[in-house]
């Protein structure tokens, strides 16, 4: 098969069920492994899924597509609090979604066991809060047979999980027969939409019922689950286009009981069913980004293009060949917004729950898979891969005024409103041009180059971090090699050259280091207070001819913030890890009056000195950003870009600084 495709940015998990003939019919020889379920479940062992996704998708929207069996309103409303023990955090980066593959095995008639299941779900209750578990699916073949007594045992097994994690269910060929218009069966009656009514994430299903989709709020956004039949008709695909198109912002995840197969590498390769959904549907909506499928063994997994260009990620799960019918194993993906990755785990909590002393030897070896299609992590840019359907807006500029908590003292910003000159990139920032201090203090900087240094190594631009008020920075080209470089400094009687801070301060800046990072420019400064701390009675220092305070860059790029406090002779510096070239951060110094912690992008680093540290032995000499003087003189300027820089009298709580942090 040629390369997966597809996309999402908010996900759809439909459950849909296809007409059945004998061209939808997929032969599987021996060599993979698989088996003939797409024949009647007295047939054939089948392999089903019960698909949970998470849909973020307006809930007035998804109700008005026309044959919709809509959700109680409170529920819609509802989709992102928890539903059980352990609390759910919608706002986290991480999250994860358990995707419960074939359980038939375990519903054989008088050869059944529930238990497996049942620790399956007692599992993920107890970890909904830790592992931060936002719904469950399960991809079909829920039973053997289909028969009253298997569907009874399973639906008791299930209220294990009612209540406690939101899920999805769908049926499998050896649940039912024929496509989603079959009518009654022992599976609707006891898996139908009735089933999920008053669960938050419900978003409505099929008039037939056997096609069901839910929104699911996490990570800040909404996605939506599609869990369809294993063989849709021609009625079941109009009604999960129009859940798509109800939900025109949100990412799709596709569940179905069949859709791909795989070989022993794990390369995966559409059915010939699959291939009709792919073309018909999957391909032309660009929210799809992930499906997953049961039904044949072993797994796999692939990447299709979509009709947008964009990726989808095709995955087969099922376990049903392995010791005691799979054991009730489940996948968890686990979503990092933060990391901009899915990181895929496969096991067995019944397994897992045993005495590891007591466990037999099969028990042990299936207990957890570690193999390439089974613990692997997929890198997605979730941005960008949902930029064709729900494109991030980035904010807007802040004005000056909605950022200047109390106690501002300085405020500077680049934009039209801070700096003269501003407005064309690339362009040369003049000689004393003026950035206004806008707190209205009279901090105002100006713009001296260091030494012979060329026009060039001040430019504005419009490169700025995604939070940052305004949207403008300042290009540095600061270097050692010659001395080169620009400060923008106070006037001699600025007020802040004299402020010894002996009540607390803040200092933020948002800074960028160029990639690739060319050059020597260790010990580069980023801003400072000019003088010799020598001068300020500090013995204790390095060298006399270090200034009071100032923020630097090591060789390593670890950053450094050294400060002379008033209240006794010490240096207390503060050192961050390794930071990254090619990417913004926000910088904040904190103390208190006590004690300083520095912040990068909201994180505490680790490297903060615990020794009291009040004030900054200021000397009444300029403030720069740019450069940090040693013996009174400027060497090398910094090199990167600086967007805003404000510093406030008193110490900030992380959720008061320029990007507001938890």
């Amino acid at each position: 098969m040629g390369d997966f495709a597809g996309s999402a940015s908010a996900v759809l998990v439909i459950a849909i069920h296809v007409p059945c003939g004998a061209s939808n019919v997929l032969a599987v020889t021996a060599s993979f492994g698989a088996h003939m379920d797409n024949l009647p479940p007295s047939s054939w062992l089948g392999r089903r899924r019960l698909l949970q996704a998470a849909i973020a998708a307006p809930a007035a929207a998804a109700v008005t597509t026309a044959g919709l069996v809509a959700a109680p309103a409170h529920a819609q409303q509802a989709s992102g609090t928890s539903n059980g023990p352990g609390r759910f955090d919608p706002a986290s980066p991480r999250f994860a979604i358990a995707v419960l593959p074939d359980t038939q095995y375990l519903f054989d008639e008088d050869s059944s066991d529930p238990e497996p299941l049942r620790e399956t779900f007692r599992y993920l209750g107890r970890e909904r809060g830790a592992g931060n578990v936002a719904f469950m699916t399960h991809l079909g073949d829920v039973t053997e047979h289909g028969s009253e007594h298997e569907i009874k045992l399973a639906g008791q097994a299930f209220r294990g999980i009612d209540g406690k994690v939101p899920y999805s269910v769908l049926a499998g060929n050896h649940d039912v027969s024929g496509t989603d218009q079959r009518g009654d069966t022992a599976y609707l009656r006891a898996f139908g939409p009735h089933r999920f009514a008053g669960t938050p994430t419900f978003g409505g299903a099929s008039p037939d019922g056997y096609n069901s989709y839910h929104v699911i709020e996490a990570a800040g956004r909404r996605w939506l689950v599609l869990a369809l039949d294993w063989r849709l008709s021609a009625a079941g695909l109009r009604w999960a286009q129009g859940v798509v198109d109800a939900n025109r912002t949100l990412p799709v995840i596709l569940t179905t009981h069949e859709l791909a197969y795989a070989d022993d590498a794990g390369q995966a390769y559409l059915s010939s069913y699959g291939q009709s959904l792919w073309d018909g549907f999957i391909r032309r909506n660009d929210q799809i980004f992930l499906t997953l499928n049961g039904h044949y063994w072993p797994p796999g997994r692939a990447v299709m293009r979509n009709d947008a260009g964009n990726d989808v990620h095709v995955h087969i799960t099922n376990y049903q060949d392995r010791y005691y019918g799979g054991a009730a194993m489940i996948r968890l993906y686990t979503f990092d917004l933060a990391r901009k990755v899915i990181d895929v785990e496969t096991f067995s909590p019944w397994l897992l729950a045993r005495d590891p002393a007591k466990r037999s030897p099969l028990e042990a070896e299936t207990l957890e898979l570690t193999g390439p299609a089974d613990r692997f992590s997929i890198d997605i840019d979730f941005d960008r891969r949902f930029h064709g359907f729900a494109p991030v807006v980035p904010p807007a500029p802040r004005p000056p005024g909605a950022v200047m908590p109390k106690g501002t003292v300085a405020y500077w910003r680049f934009d039209e409103a801070g700096i003269q000159g501003a407005g064309s990139d690339g362009g040369v920032v003049a000689e004393g041009a003026v950035a206004r201090d806008l707190s209205g203090h009279g901090n105002d900087l100006t713009v001296q180059r260091l030494h012979s240094s060329s026009a060039e190594v001040l430019t504005w631009s419009s490169e700025h971090h995604a939070g940052q008020p305004a949207h403008a920075s300042l290009r540095f080209d600061g270097g050692k090699s010659p001395d080169r470089g620009a400060v923008l400094r106070t006037s001699a009687n600025a007020p802040l050259n004299g402020m010894k801070f002996e009540s607390g301060y803040t200092i933020e800046a948002f800074v960028r280091f160029p990639e690739p990072f060319e050059g020597d420019h260790a010990w580069m400064g980023i801003l400072s207070w000019e003088g010799r701390s020598g001068d300020a009675g500090k013995s204790s220092g390095w060298s006399p001819d270090e200034p009071t305070c100032s923020l630097n860059l090591s060789p390593e790029r670890f950053l450094q913030y050294v400060v002379y406090p008033t209240d006794r002779d010490a240096d207390p510096t503060s050192w961050s890890h390794a930071l990254p070239v090619g990417r913004w951060m926000h910088v904040a110094v904190v103390n208190d009056g006590r004690q300083t912690v520095i912040y990068i992008d909201g994180s505490r680093i680790a490297r903060n000195p615990a020794q009291r540290s009040k004030g900054i032995s200021t000397l009444g000499k300029p403030f720069a950003i740019g450069g940090t003087q040693f013996a009174e003189r400027y060497g090398q300027g910094f090199y990167g870009h600086v967007g805003d820089v404000r510093i406030v009298s008193r110490a900030l709580r992380p959720r008061e600084f320029m990007v507001p942090y938890a």
